[in-house]
């Protein structure tokens, strides 16, 4: 449990700081914008003063002295207007007629229409510039944002989004690199604890032989006898783990009536255990009994836990649809917060001091990996118990 919250910890500390980044570039970028457009406005207003002085050069004076200062006054206006290479402008006269532009592409052909569509789209962003001409004549300038200035408008957003690519991607390999350290750690551990089993087992099964020699009473020996049996059965579930397990067409049924007759026969009988479907009835379906069983005995005995030593009930339900079925495995244990819905299948996730916490995510690789079903929380409740639905392909 503690585990899960760190990690939980972890990933809202990395999100955090996500936001915080991307929130810090936002805000500069907005006053680096902010400032860029403040220039490109003097600039225009620059522009337009140099575009109004253009037709004052005639009224110079035709002298040496005077062509001199008109030649270099010329050069400066001329140089002003000239440098305005990003800033699409547009110059209308006072009845709104287009007489100039700069900085708009367009073809010859589609002129006009372009250049209405961009005015329409200056006068709504920017106020005009007024070039008053002498003489009661103005006209006005309108002009809008570089094409470098609205790339770095969206550069926060495209930043945003290779951020979420990089760490999705990164997310996404560190999560399969995970799953497959994992993986080989489980079988390593399946496989070593199947071997070590045999052992032990074949011990035992000896010495009933030696039993069976002696006046020992056949009822004990027949207990001893099912145990081993049981012994045989895990290391059989554990020897099959990290290989594709063979599934043969099986009755549901017959599985679900042997398992709970073994959990009825080792559990106390403050623990009701109830068949809520037809235990003569056939259900069909691709399966590995010895594993599927095992997801079963997982499942009542997490319910069996979750009830806390108190009297309580277990009931199982299968309903069928047209392409596959339904197990229901309801108690009523203590419940399960809806936070915990999904960590709860995660390796390590357990509420009790004692356990590794491997029987819900073993249930879920055998359910979804082998038998590629699904297993989840159908609904919960505190203090009123949950609900496991597993389903399974016909």
């Amino acid at each position: 449990m503690d585990l899960y919250l760190k990690k939980r910890r972890w990933k809202i500390l990395l999100l955090f700081t996500a936001i915080l980044i991307g929130l810090g570039s936002l805000l500069y970028t907005q006053w680096l914008t902010g400032n860029m457009a403040e220039e490109e406005r003097k600039k225009v207003e620059l522009w337009a003063e140099a575009t109004k002085r253009m037709g004052m050069t005639e009224n110079i004076p035709d002298s040496p002295e005077f062509n001199t200062i008109s030649t270099r006054y010329y050069t400066l206006i001329y140089m002003i207007l000239t440098q305005n290479t990003t800033i699409p402008i547009i110059i209308v006269n006072s009845q709104g007629e287009i007489i100039d532009d700069a900085n708009i592409d367009y073809n010859p052909g589609r002129k006009e229409a372009i250049l209405e569509r961009e005015l329409v789209k200056m006068k709504k962003r920017v106020d005009p510039i007024v070039l008053e001409l002498g003489e009661g004549q103005e006209q006005y300038l309108y002009y809008r944002e570089s094409y470098l200035l609205r790339n770095l408008r969206f550069f926060p957003v495209v930043q945003m989004l290779v951020m979420v690519l990089f760490i999705g991607i990164a997310y996404y390999a560190f999560s399969a690199s995970r799953k497959a350290e994992q993986n080989q750690v489980w079988v390593g551990m399946s496989k070593e604890t199947a071997h070590q089993l045999g052992t032990p087992i074949s011990a035992l099964m000896a010495w009933i032989e030696i039993l069976k020699l002696k006046d020992i009473d056949e009822n004990l020996i027949q207990e001893f006898e099912k145990d081993i049996q049981r012994l045989e059965k895990i290391t059989e579930r554990f020897s099959k783990i990290g290989s594709a397990p063979e599934l043969l067409l099986t009755n549901v049924v017959d599985v679900l009536n042997n398992t709970l007759l073994y959990l009825k026969s080792r559990f106390s009988n403050k623990v009701q255990f109830e068949s809520a479907y037809d235990e003569n009835s056939v259900f069909e379906v691709p399966l590995n009994a010895a594993l599927f069983s095992w997801v079963i005995e997982n499942l009542c005995k997490n319910a069996i836990d979750a009830m806390e030593n108190r009297h309580g009930k277990i009931a199982v339900s299968i309903t069928e649809k047209e392409d596959h079925l339904r197990i229901d495995i309801s108690d009523t244990g203590k419940g399960i917060p809806k936070s915990q819905f999904k960590t709860i299948f995660q390796p390590g996730y357990s509420t009790k001091k004692r356990g590794w916490g491997l029987g819900l995510s073993l249930a879920k690789r055998i359910i979804e990996l082998y038998h590629k079903g699904k297993i989840f929380i159908k609904q919960s409740e505190i203090d009123k118990g949950t609900t496991f639905r597993i389903v399974l392909n016909k």
